[in-house]
């Protein structure tokens, strides 16, 4: 049986034993999930069920279960939490994933929550909170594990016996100086097969990716990929060590940053509640509704200038929708194409000419293509070459200019700090209608009235 089928079966049974009362098997079947699977069954349930579900998790993980939780459903949850609840749920949690909770949680709640630390604790998290949420400082643990680099490996292997326990995700250990800057790192396989007279410094890896602090987490998460990370240290300016990044806070803002893309180019919070109330949900989607309202107005304006055009060839009308929409879906993949691209750093405004060349070159064949398809559906069907020809020409020109478009929008946004997964899809869509309305109904006006 296959994950997804498991999973299937899990809330379906789950649904079944919360609709008909038996509470008893629902708990039995949320014992030994993994918090993760909590969290996605608490987010596949209606909000009356989702409370009676929530009660039932084992206290002990109900923290980690909010931070695997959508944003929206997190905090619905918290709000309906009592304060001494919320402490007891961030107890015994990791440093950087406290961080991430107690930046939502009441102010109330948080201050209690440092209380409840010991100093050094509480010193290391608020250094975590005082970088930006989306930054490296913000994603970095201040767990780590260093060690000199005149220790033999033999001494090394006795400490970390000594130790006993290592921070999870650890596959290297920290090379500092007396002055706690940081050196390099140096592996835990190396550590194990070395020769155990040899000195940590002989086994030294000093090209070992070093992070700033203040790096965007989106760079972090490229130079994970880039790097093939589990784990890189946190260093300021002085070369201090300051923590670590795992690859599971990177997972989590790569996970975050395609949840962005794909909801932003419907207007939509990056994690929306599916089951959030009916009045919430109407209100977040109603401002991009607004706003198509104006671009499908703005387009409709430009087929009103061309009334007459198509009281006298009725046909132009028929064909409206094939010129919009083919420029709509191929400006779609080239805007899509140039997001990813501006996300991933591979777009730049020195390459950006080239790319407006080759996206416009495989409109233009794209369009001689398809107007020549078109153009003979259009004989057949209306038994006129005149109609035929115009929408060939509007096709090829609407194309063209899509092709242009698809490329000029994302990076004009960009360099006017504006996220264009969020608006390019919007400002695409209008151009290409206007364009494409305007050229075949012109077209017409001028050689067919």
């Amino acid at each position: 049986m296959s994950e997804l089928s498991r999973k299937e079966l899990q809330l379906e049974a789950l649904r079944s034993a919360l609709d008909g009362g038996t509470l008893r098997p629902a708990q039995r079947m949320l014992t030994g999930l993994h918090p993760a699977e909590i969290a996605l069954l608490l987010e596949s349930v209606p909000p009356r069920q989702r409370e009676l579900v929530w009660n039932m998790v084992d206290p002990e993980l109900e923290g980690d279960v909010l931070l695997e939780l959508s944003e929206g459903v997190r905090q619905e949850l918290i709000e309906e939490m009592e304060t001494e609840e919320l402490v007891a749920a961030a107890e015994g949690m990791e440093l950087d994933d406290l961080a991430d909770l107690v930046r939502e949680l009441p102010e109330t709640v948080t201050m209690q929550v440092l209380r409840s630390m010991d100093q050094r604790d509480r010193e290391r998290l608020r250094n975590v909170l005082s970088w930006p949420e989306d930054s490296a400082g913000g994603l970095m643990n201040t767990d780590t594990v260093s060690v000199r680099p005149d220790v033999t490996l033999e001494v090394v292997l006795r400490y970390l016996r000594m130790r006993g326990e290592l921070p999870s995700r650890t596959d290297s250990l920290f090379v500092v100086d007396r002055d706690d800057r940081y050196l390099g790192t140096i592996l835990l396989t190396r550590i194990i097969t070395g020769d155990p007279e040899n000195t940590v410094g002989d086994s030294l890896d000093t090209d070992a990716p070093r992070i700033e602090p203040d790096m965007p987490a989106h760079d972090v998460a490229q130079l994970f990929q880039e790097r093939d990370l589990v784990s890189a240290a946190v260093v300021d300016s002085s070369g201090s060590l300051l923590g670590r990044i795992t690859i599971d806070d990177v997972v989590d803002v790569i996970r975050e940053e395609a949840a962005h893309e794909v909801m932003s180019m419907a207007g939509l919070k990056d994690e929306e509640d599916l089951f959030a109330g009916i009045v919430p949900s109407t209100r977040r989607r109603l401002l991009w509704l607004g706003i198509n309202l104006l671009t499908a107005f703005l387009a409709a304006a430009v087929v009103k200038n061309f009334e007459a055009t198509i009281e006298k060839v009725a046909a132009l009308a028929a064909l409206l929708p094939i010129v919009a929409s083919m420029g709509g879906i191929a400006g779609t993949q080239t805007v899509t194409l140039l997001i990813r691209g501006l996300a991933l750093g591979q777009v730049q405004w020195s390459n950006a000419r080239w790319l407006l060349f080759k996206e416009i070159a495989v409109g233009g064949l794209n369009g001689l293509i398809w107007a020549v398809v078109v153009g003979a559906v259009t004989v057949v069907w209306f038994g006129t070459w005149q109609i035929a020809a115009i929408i060939a020409a509007a096709m090829l020109i609407n194309l063209l200019a899509a092709a242009a478009v698809g490329v000029l929008v994302p990076l004009a946004l960009r360099r006017l700090d504006i996220d264009p997964a969020l608006s390019a899809g919007v400002i695409l869509t209008t151009f290409t209608d206007c364009i494409g309305f305007a050229t075949l109904l012109g077209l017409g006006a001028l050689f067919l009235t």
